[in-house]
């Protein structure tokens, strides 16, 4: 039998009941998985890289130099550096590397320091070796100026790139920088870093270490530079060669006025001591202003090339650097600098060479640029000297029992076919022989050479020094020979000083390593020609400017001197004294083709002139020699009777 179906009563059955879940309890359960599974692999990552990194450190570092073995006395291979001043301590000149000597911070200066600090690493004695905010810092600054603005190297790490990296700029040498810098800060004490930065960084003109930089730009140790100086020799650490003072005064001067304000807001010194550095309440110094007395222009290099070839010689073998005393003045320097630019040479050059009476070159100008040609015309070229070798045709004739009286016959001659003549076409007949001089007649200084001998003439220009090559022809008499303006310069210091040797000198002293290798002997010259022939040329030459042939040299007081012209207008020179001081001028053309009809009583006269016309050339006094008679002044009757006939003459 079939069972009847259940009856339905209209309502629902009701499920049945399951288990629910509340989603504030899944909540903790999905976060913990996730943050399991973020932590896990950030630790799989981090251990990776990890081990990357050191893997890639331990690459860089496996070729990198030990810094164990980094003394603070080794040095880099360089050349022995040579350093020029003159005669008051300022500056001429510097070649090769100069290193000066090893000071250690604690020899320093606090404002040195500080100064270096201040611009360069301001947290240098806190962070490590690199300055993670310093490298933030920049990176920031960098991104705002669109550029790169600033750096964030540390001076462990500076110290490092100069040590033993190259200045290239990779990702490589940066890794590189960075390990190194580590390690240097592991093996080394803050101060002994920093000790070893200031004595190796380069400071610009080829010096290594405060030490040289402030020798070579202020005369004085690093233990004695001021504030001002300090924040100078700071500042070079940015670009040493753009803004040492040899390269432009006035940028040195406006980056230190920068290191001073960054020692003020880094809270080394107060502002008003900043502008009181900086000479901003000085009266009289202007922006370019150094505290140092410099030898300035490039005039100058002529002296400093000259002396380096002579003091280089004393070098010895221990590679120390030379410090080489001159006997340049640079105010006489700059006198002569002046007067060559203030004249017109029209387009020929020109060479200046002021000497004392012992030698000494007090004041040497090469040619009009130094930039446009090294070559020194005052030392090298050797050159016709025209009528200005005459007072050494007449020495021997001085020396034979002439004087400024003797009668000379000023008439036609002519020696093996050649016949010379006077400037002005005409003859005097009898004169004397200061008129000759005088009046540069070219018959009576053949006539007088042909008398006395040629030969005679030679062994006086070698007695006065002159050791260039000389051939006997009878145009020697008209200075048809050739010499330098510096041997000539010296011939005449003889006739000046009363007849003693003369050698052309440089170098007063010479000292490499702190010892003295080389110190001018003041042994007394010898004599070489008499005091009265010495004596009665004086008279002669000062007959030439005083109403002769050189009367555009005439100063206000007593001088000497004479002119001369070679053929052609190829040469034109001026030779003269006054008292302590002789003084040369030559004009002419490097490829001997004459000039634009320039004569050495015009143009070489007024550069003479205008050189001696000043109270420091009259400063130079004469040295007072008891063996030496007073010349006589006097002027031959002529000259009262035709003046006329003074304006025909030249040379």
């Amino acid at each position: 039998m079939s069972k009847s179906p259940k009856k339905k009563t209209g309502k629902p059955a009701k499920p049945s009941p399951k288990k629910r879940t509340s989603r504030v309890d899944t909540q903790p359960e999905v976060r913990s998985s996730l943050l399991w599974r973020v932590t896990k692999w950030s630790l799989v990552l981090g251990i990776w890289g990890g081990i990357a990194l050191a893997g890639v450190l331990t690459w860089y570092a496996w070729n990198l130099p030990a810094v164990d073995a980094l003394g603070p006395t080794a040095d880099k291979a360089r050349r022995p550096g040579v350093t020029i001043v003159a005669v008051d301590g300022s500056l001429v000149g510097g070649y090769g590397d100069l290193y000066g000597a090893r000071l250690t911070v604690n020899e320093l200066p606090p404002q040195l320091v500080q100064a270096v600090v201040a611009i360069e690493d301001r947290r240098f004695f806190e962070h490590p070796g690199v300055d993670v905010r310093g490298v933030l810092r920049a990176a920031v600054a960098n991104l705002r100026a669109g550029g790169v603005v600033q750096g964030g190297s540390t001076l462990t790490q500076q110290l490092a790139k100069n040590l033993f990296l190259t200045p290239e700029r990779s990702f490589d040498r940066k890794i590189s920088e960075l390990i190194l810098a580590l390690k240097l800060e592991r093996r080394f004490e803050k101060n002994e870093l920093l000790t070893i930065y200031l004595n190796r960084v380069y400071l610009g003109a080829g010096t290594y270490g405060v030490e040289a930089a402030a020798q070579r730009y202020f005369g004085t140790s690093a233990r004695n530079v001021d504030i001002y100086q300090a924040a100078v020799l700071a500042g070079l650490l940015r670009a040493p060669s753009r803004l040492n003072p040899d390269n432009s005064e006035a940028a040195a001067h406006r980056r230190a006025q920068t290191v001073l304000q960054a020692m003020v807001d880094a809270g080394f010194i107060r502002s008003g001591d900043a502008e009181k550095a900086a000479g901003t309440q000085r009266p009289g110094r202007g922006d370019a202003a150094l505290p140092r007395p410099r030898v300035t222009g490039e005039a100058r290099r002529y002296f400093a090339d000259w002396v380096l070839e002579r003091a280089a010689g004393y070098a010895g073998t221990t590679g120390a650097d030379l410090a080489v005393e001159t006997t340049l003045d640079p105010e006489l320097q700059a006198r002569a600098q002046a007067a060559i630019k203030r004249a017109d040479t029209k387009g020929s050059q020109v060479a200046l060479v002021a000497m004392r009476t012992d030698g000494a070159v007090l004041a040497m100008v090469g040619g009009r640029h130094y930039s446009e040609s090294q070559f020194n015309r005052v030392t090298r070229a050797l050159r016709q000297p025209g009528s200005a070798f005459k007072p050494i045709v007449y020495l021997p004739a001085l020396e034979s029992g002439m004087t400024p009286d003797s009668p000379v016959l000023d008439a036609p001659i002519t020696v093996d076919g050649w016949t010379p003549k006077n400037y002005s076409g005409g003859f005097r007949g009898e004169v004397t022989l200061r008129e000759a001089v005088a009046r540069s007649l070219n018959t009576v200084a053949v006539r007088v050479s042909e008398d006395i001998g040629r030969g005679r003439v030679i062994q006086s220009a070698r007695r006065l020094g002159i050791t260039s090559p000389l051939t006997p022809h009878p145009s020697i008499a008209l200075g048809a020979g050739e010499v330098t303006p510096l041997e000539l310069t010296a011939a005449y210091a003889v006739f000046a000083n009363g007849g003693f040797a003369v050698a052309p000198y440089g170098i007063s002293e010479v000292r490499q390593g702190g010892e003295v290798v080389f110190r001018r002997s003041t042994r007394a010259p010898r004599r070489v020609i008499e005091a009265e022939a010495a004596a009665h040329t004086t008279e002669m030459l000062r007959a030439v400017v005083e109403w002769g042939t050189g009367r555009k040299a005439k100063i206000d007081r007593p001088a000497a001197g004479k002119s001369g012209t070679s053929q052609d207008f190829r040469d034109a020179w001026f030779v003269g004294y006054a008292g302590d001081l002789v003084v040369t001028v030559w004009v002419g053309n490097d490829n001997n083709t004459p000039t634009k009809r320039i004569t050495g009583s015009s143009i070489p006269a007024t550069i003479w002139k205008d050189f001696m016309s000043t109270p420091l050339a009259a400063s130079v006094a004469a040295p007072v020699r008891p063996d030496t008679p007073a010349p006589k002044a006097t002027r031959p009757a002529r000259e009262r009777l035709d003046p006329t006939f003074i304006e025909q003459q030249t040379d």
